[in-house]
Formats: structure tokens, sequence, C-alpha cells
């Protein structure tokens, strides 16, 4: 891996957009654009970025979850399924 093939100027991005979008593809690694000798953008995979995506909203619903038992928002088991077992079937006698 050479780092420098992942760092690119602006100025080349535009000349050589689809070898860059070639690389990006074929390595899995992300390429960070520069201009006027700071970073300003990374280039990644479509595939790449979606798995970043997933990994994010996971993260959220695990920091979701540590602030509802912190804030004393929680149920036992099985105070939870009794719960839902009530909604589900007041559902059931709605659709019916």
């Amino acid at each position: 891996m050479n780092i420098k093939e992942d760092i690119r100027p602006i100025s080349y991005i535009k000349a050589n957009a689809a070898e860059i979008l070639e690389q990006v593809n074929e390595t899995r690694r992300p390429v960070y654009v520069t201009q006027n000798g700071e970073a300003r953008a990374v280039l990644v995979d479509t595939e790449s970025y979606e798995n970043m995506k997933k990994a994010i909203g996971l993260l959220k619903l695990l920091t979701q979850g540590e602030n509802d038992i912190v804030d004393g928002k929680v149920l036992s088991q099985e105070d939870f399924f009794s719960g839902l077992d009530l909604e589900l079937d007041n559902y059931d006698n709605i659709k019916s």
C-alpha cells in the first residue's frame, strides 16, 4: 500500500477522474482530495460507503440504547412481551 497514491490534488482528480474511480473501486482504499495543500474531501467506493452508513446506523442505535438505560427508560422482558401481546391482540381485533 502506497499512501502517496491515496492523496491527490483536486487538479489531478479533474484531469484523471476515470483513473481515480478505477483505483478507488479496485483497491477499496479511499482517495484524499487536497485543495491548496489541505485535505478537502475523501472519495470512497459505493460499497464501502454503504457499509460505513450501516455501521454508523448501528452505532446510533447502540448509543440510544445506552442513553435509555442511563435515563431509566427500560422494561423488564416480561413487561415488554406482555405489552407487545396486548398491542398485537388490539391490532388483530381492529383488523377483524
